[in-house]
């Protein structure tokens, strides 16, 4: 009996998806839920699953079909009765044959008893009587070994090559490590032949040029020339959509771009401080992301120009009444924008869950296309890689993307409570919010960041990690 595999439904918008790669052939056998081939749809690339075990029996989509939801893919056949690989289940059959009884019914076995323990034949034997001979013979043989002991005695210290590595002192021997001297090749003037710091020096003229050309190789060594130089290949569904939304989003908005820096020591100081025990409850480690997050979402409750969408044919402007925050996640694939819901009732805690989650499915190509869509607001940590700041491109439909640059160490101008000013060591970074400017004014823009800025240098999320 034979099942027909169809298009799911991808998503409420999605109405039909290109198949992009068969990761089984035909003939193959599959497991229910084993991922079949991969679909590419305007909003995301992703496995379907094979509804039912067996055996691939046709593919009726190929490679950059354009199937539509509920059309046939394949079909999926029963296992044939694979019963009879049991076959090979007679081949432990040889295992009854060393049994004990049967070997001793074979008159082969008796001849391999004889020759080795009865002592009769032994002793008959004229061979066995030198065997005997090397057991108290070969015993006294280790008493020579003694004799090797004389070797480190340096008999030979009559010879001047030998003992000038006798006279030379642990200052003498520093000297010609650090100039590169073999104190083999020299001959000391000292009393005795000893070497002398003189000696030394006299023989460190060809030593001096070697340690510069020693660190010229590792430099070679790390370079790692590419596969992808000289290639031209064929660009991805995925990377075909990123590209036209990049081009859609800059040609129907007025994108601007704004920077502020943020000393966020307090909050590197919390973070060191509970980090440890926060990922033993959580199962989750504490990075400086949902702290971001949390001050950005408290700060479009009160800014809520950054958390909203214009419709320039209708002449209106939706101010958000929630938080839906797009989270730019870096894949194999390309840029996606997974969507968390509903994040200003979230605390610390469950921001970072839910950002470790939906970042792993992600990855993995386990999104639905509707966690695709739907954000209100988008950050993206451009410093995940060491960018000190970028200046984003927004996520239609959002009239805003907040940047997160690298958090990095750096001297300070710190002011403390008498107004005196002094140099520190603190934690900076870049915020850069880019933002629609045809509803949203730099005013607007500089409002929000600056507000951002006042709550995390303040760090006071005590409460919100339960303390």
């Amino acid at each position: 009996m034979s099942q027909r595999v169809v298009m799911p439904a991808l998503g409420e918008s999605v109405t039909e998806g290109t198949v992009t790669r068969w990761l089984k052939n035909v003939g193959d056998t599959v497991e229910m839920d084993e991922p079949l081939l991969e679909v590419s749809t305007d909003k995301v690339d992703t496995e379907i699953p094979a509804p039912v075990a067996g055996v691939l029996l046709e593919i009726l989509a190929p490679t950059d079909a354009v199937v539509l939801v509920g059309a046939e893919l394949a079909v999926i056949g029963a296992a044939s009765g694979a019963a009879t690989p049991a076959a090979p289940t007679p081949v432990p059959a040889p295992t009854p044959a060393p049994t004990p009884s049967s070997i001793a019914a074979a008159p082969v076995p008796a001849p391999k008893p004889a020759p080795a323990p009865t002592p009769t034949s032994v002793a008959a034997a004229p061979v066995p009587a030198p065997k005997p001979i090397p057991v108290p013979a070969a015993a006294p043989v280790p008493a020579p070994k003694p004799a090797p002991a004389p070797t480190p005695v340096p008999v030979a210290d009559t010879d001047p090559a030998v003992s000038a590595g006798a006279y030379v002192t642990p200052l003498v021997r520093k000297m010609a490590d650090e100039l590169g001297v073999n104190l083999d090749k020299v001959v000391g003037t000292g009393v005795g032949g000893r070497i002398r710091k003189t000696d030394v020096q006299a023989a460190a003229g060809s030593a001096v040029p070697q340690p510069t050309v020693a660190p010229a190789t590792p430099t070679k060594a790390a370079i790692q020339e590419s596969p992808l130089r000289g290639r031209t290949e064929n660009m991805s569904r995925l990377r075909k959509v990123i590209a036209q939304r990049m081009v859609e989003s800059l040609q129907v908005s007025a994108q601007l771009t704004t920077v502020v820096e943020v000393d966020i020591t307090r909050i590197a100081r919390l973070r060191d401080m509970v980090k440890r025990d926060f990922e033993s409850r959580e199962g989750a480690k504490l990075s400086f992301m949902p702290f971001f997050v949390k001050a950005a979402v408290e700060g479009l409750k009160a800014h809520p120009i950054v958390n909203a969408s214009m419709d320039i044919e209708a002449g209106t402007i939706t101010y958000h009444d929630a938080e839906h925050i797009g989270i730019a996640v870096d894949t194999e694939r390309g840029l996606l924008v997974p969507v968390m819901r509903n994040v200003g009732d979230l605390s610390i805690a469950g921001i970072s869950r839910r950002i470790a989650e939906l970042a792993e499915r992600t990855r993995k190509s386990q999104v639905a296309p509707d966690e695709l869509s739907g954000s209100t607001f988008t950050i993206t940590n451009t410093g995940s890689r060491g960018a000190l700041f970028d200046t984003p491109i927004i996520n239609q439909p959002n009239g805003a993307i907040l940047g997160l640059g690298a958090v990095v160490k750096r001297p300070a101008v710190v002011s403390d409570e008498t107004g005196s000013e002094s140099i520190a060591i603190r934690s900076m970074c870049y915020l850069s919010l880019s933002y629609d400017h045809r509803f949203v004014d730099g005013a607007d823009a500089t409002r929000y960041l600056s507000a951002l800025k006042a709550r995390l240098e303040a760090g006071a999320f005590e409460a919100d990690l339960g303390l």
